[in-house]
């Protein structure tokens, strides 16, 4: 049969209302809150929250110190920020704490205006993203085309690899180092002569611990041991090698007091622009790692009221001496891994880390900044999304130039500078490309007329497989399927796809399909594959169907097929074996 055509840009089904205010902005612990908490609940929780606190605790401090802040403010930001974003926001799963990709905003900030100018500039990042969650922007971050995404995220890799590269060899400076990629090589290179081996070691040795217990003994804390390891060996063995305690005289044992920052209107006009770059990195990496625990988990966020939370936990964050809050993929990863069951992982996550601080904070002395280097090394090459780069680089061109432009400007210019230039690269691409396929057509609605089958006015003879199945639906897309599009347009198809045994997905009136859409449909191909749906995609034209293809969407994850009749039998033939 052949489901009701929502417009793709409301992305609701026939019948459903708009969402009301309070809906938009309730916090999903409120949400689990009222399904009914149980102690098995509470049990999970406390398990994933555990176990997100001990990849939280290391990254935690390895990100502050690249950012040219203390150890001790990466902490407060993931316990103050973290609890804040878990209890306020509108993820069920999503961890807030500290981000490689805002190290290198935050490490300018701070050169430029020193600690006080980058607490004030958090702040006003949280007003902003509050501001932002209200004013209902968060529906609009998610067109941020796939290569500008993939892009940034690879660019800010290399970066945070460079900046490790004097702390992992243990390198002795002439001077300061310098921020620009294009000035920090040059001087990186004439310092090798200072190379320190025991650094070098201990960071090598962190990097293949990391690696060997990741393949060997996935379930084991292996960023955690890492360290832990690292930190022993250099105690005992007296390692001429500077350590966490050696450089800033260790972790407080407590949170600071709050403070309110200065609100001189000379200091924020100063911050102003690095408050704008928080928020709108923060605004794109929170809900693009939403998005990824609703892939993990099956569940869906609530993009609005998920940058109210994350403006909320900055805006706190700020207010202890910490700096930028945002959600973190590899943490949020882990919580819906670990089994997590709502928001309590991780606020729990968050009280655990205190803990820590209170309990175990001289011990973090001993810690080698070599072997934070080397775990930092370990997240950038996680970081980059090797598989999505090479496959954007052979989709298309115009992919591909957006691509490159997003990465290039990342590495050698600005993160907000190369977003934002992305988007519009993807803006006028999309232009151009609607400017060649633009058409008009008589599209009459399914079985709406009745009509000969072939040209000459015969009638194909009855064939059952049309029959209408409840099992099997039909989607029919109509018009140009692009990054706009897409977020709401496979948000249909997987609520149509979640009562049915078989899902045809109909091409035949869409002229233009872009990455951002084929992988769109391939995360619910993927989807419908592990809850055995069947996925068969009909009437693609030649450059559609490489697109499709490009991203992975290949026998036996779906089936082609020339027609849409093909495709229904295809579809019972599924549904029937």
């Amino acid at each position: 049969m052949t489901a009701p055509a929502p417009s793709p840009t409301s992305g609701r089904a026939a019948g459903d209302r708009a969402p009301g205010f309070a809906e938009l902005f309730l916090p999903k612990l409120v949400t689990v809150l009222r399904e009914g908490y149980t102690g098995a609940h509470l049990k999970a929780d406390a398990i994933a929250g555990l176990t997100v606190a001990i990849v939280a605790l290391p990254l935690s401090m390895a990100i502050a110190i690249a950012s040219g802040v203390s150890p001790a403010q990466g902490l407060t930001t993931a316990i103050v920020g973290g609890f804040l974003v878990s209890a306020l926001g509108g993820s069920r799963f999503q961890i807030g704490g500290p981000a490689g990709a805002f190290i290198v905003l935050v490490a300018t900030t701070v050169a430029t205006h020193g600690i006080e100018g980058l607490v004030l500039a958090t702040f006003l990042s949280g007003l902003m993203l509050i501001a932002a969650g209200l004013m209902r922007f968060g529906t609009y971050v998610k067109f941020v085309p796939y290569p500008v995404t993939v892009g940034f995220t690879a660019g800010i890799a290399v970066i945070i690899f460079a900046s490790q590269v004097k702390d992992l060899l243990g390198l002795h400076l002439s001077g300061p180092e310098p921020g620009p990629l294009a000035e920090k090589l040059p001087v990186l290179w004439a310092a090798l002569p200072s190379i320190s081996p025991a650094s070098a070691v201990l960071a090598g040795a962190t990097i293949a611990v990391i690696v060997l217990l990741k393949r060997w003994r996935p379930s084991w804390p292996g960023l955690l041991v890492a360290i832990a390891l690292a930190g022993t060996v250099t105690a005992l063995a007296g390692l001429p090698v500077e350590t966490i305690g050696s450089r800033f005289g260790g972790i407080p044992s407590a949170l600071p007091m709050p403070a309110l920052p200065d609100f001189s209107p000379e200091r924020i006009l100063a911050v102003l622009p690095s408050a704008l770059a928080f928020t709108l990195l923060g605004s794109i990496e929170s809900l693009l790692s939403a998005v990824v625990a609703d892939g993990m988990s099956g569940r869906r966020h609530r993009s609005n009221c998920e940058l109210v939370g994350q403006g909320i936990a900055n805006a706190g964050s700020a207010l202890f001496g910490g700096f930028c809050v945002t959600g973190t993929i590899a943490r949020t990863a882990t919580n819906v891994r670990s089994g997590a069951h709502g928001p309590v992982a991780g606020m729990l996550h968050a009280l655990f880390l205190l803990a820590f601080m209170l309990v175990a904070a001289p011990l973090a002395a001993y810690i080698p900044l070599a072997s934070l280097a080397g775990l930092l090394a370990v997240v950038a090459w996680n970081m980059i999304e090797r598989h999505a780069f090479a496959t954007l680089l052979r989709a298309s061109r115009g992919d591909a130039l957006v691509l490159l432009a997003t990465f290039g400007l990342t590495v050698f210019r600005d993160v907000s500078e190369a977003i934002i230039v992305g988007f519009a690269l993807g803006s006028v691409l999309f232009i151009h490309r609607m400017s060649q396929v633009t058409a008009v057509e008589t599209h009459l609605p399914f079985v709406a007329e009745d009509q000969a089958d072939t040209p000459d006015g015969g009638r194909r003879p009855y064939d059952e497989a049309s029959a209408v199945d409840p099992q099997v639906v039909v989607y029919r897309i109509s018009g140009a399927f692009f990054f706009g599009a897409a977020a709401s347009i496979a948000a249909v198809l997987e609520r149509i796809a979640d009562s049915h045994r078989a899902l045809v997905i109909d091409f035949a009136a869409v002229p233009f399909l872009d990455s951002t859409a084929a992988h769109s449909i391939e995360s619910l191909a993927a989807k419908a594959s592990r809850r055995g749906v069947a996925v068969v995609l009909s009437g693609t034209a030649p450059e559609i169907r490489r697109q499709l293809v490009a991203q992975g969407l290949e026998a036996p994850l779906v089936t082609y097929a020339a027609t849409l009749d093909e495709g229904l039998r295809h579809a019972h033939a599924a549904v029937a074996g």
